[in-house]
């Protein structure tokens, strides 16, 4: 996760987070990024993840890629840390973050929807580049974009855990605002390791742009661009994949 006030679901909750949204649920998905990067880039070694979370699609990769992980939250990153103990950990703003290295592949998943503006949009595509080796890649990968965009869709999930725990979140996504974000609506039922059954709720603001935007500012901050659609057997709409090689 990177940039806005999201405060109950990435801290909080940050030690929830495995159980409301396995790591085994990212498999898939992981598997066929794991292969998109490995076809474009077969020689590639490093990895920089822009957003992620508590590292569960960092477990997917990290077999192939040499991980650095970044982002906003130390309680989520401390989760990751358990998860991907042998991967770089560093606390950082997507829009801002400057390591002073680069690196054969940049990633940002889904907290790119974080981006409320194309001032951020931009700015995350401009940390993308500057990290980045000459002809490196970097994948972005939106909830949501404005031709696939669903109000009103909601989405169940949730898990156990060894230990006796148990999640279960509601995602449901508003009306699209006149600034092009939405208000996206959690709750959460959390039931502990003594049967107690707690509830928790939170707003997050995300930006939906169109894809002709996403391609069109990708290139301004000096990206070659290629858009693929992802393919899923899950019950969801597919996702858009952002390629861009640094030029």
């Amino acid at each position: 996760m990177s940039g806005g006030a999201v405060e109950v679901f990435y801290d909080h909750l940050a030690g929830w987070w495995p159980v409301i949204s396995p790591v085994s649920d990212y498999a898939g998905e992981c598997a066929e990024v794991l292969g998109i990067l490995k076809a474009r880039r077969p020689q590639a070694q490093t990895l920089l993840e822009l957003g992620s979370g508590g590292g569960h699609v960092a477990f997917h990769l990290k077999a192939d890629f040499d991980c650095t992980l970044t982002d906003l939250s130390p309680a989520m990153l401390e989760v990751s840390r358990r998860l991907n103990p042998g991967c770089r950990h560093i606390q950082g703003d997507m829009r801002t973050l400057d390591l002073d290295r680069r690196f054969d592949i940049v990633l940002a998943h889904d907290a790119i929807a974080y981006m409320t503006s194309e001032a951020d949009l931009r700015a995350a595509f401009a940390t993308a580049r500057r990290h980045l080796a000459p002809g490196g890649l970097a994948m972005f990968i939106p909830d949501e974009i404005l031709e696939t965009f669903e109000p009103g869709a909601s989405d169940l999930f949730g898990g156990e855990a060894p230990d006796g725990r148990s999640a279960r979140a509601l995602e449901w996504c508003g009306e699209l605002a006149a600034d092009g974000t939405t208000a996206v609506h959690y709750a959460f039922l959390l039931k502990d390791t003594d049967g107690q059954v707690t509830t928790a709720g939170e707003t997050h603001h995300v930006g939906v742009f169109a894809r002709a935007d996403w391609a069109r500012w990708l290139e301004a901050e000096g990206f070659t661009v290629e858009t693929l659609v992802e393919q899923t057997d899950e019950d969801r709409t597919p996702r858009f994949l952002f390629l861009g090689t640094r030029t």
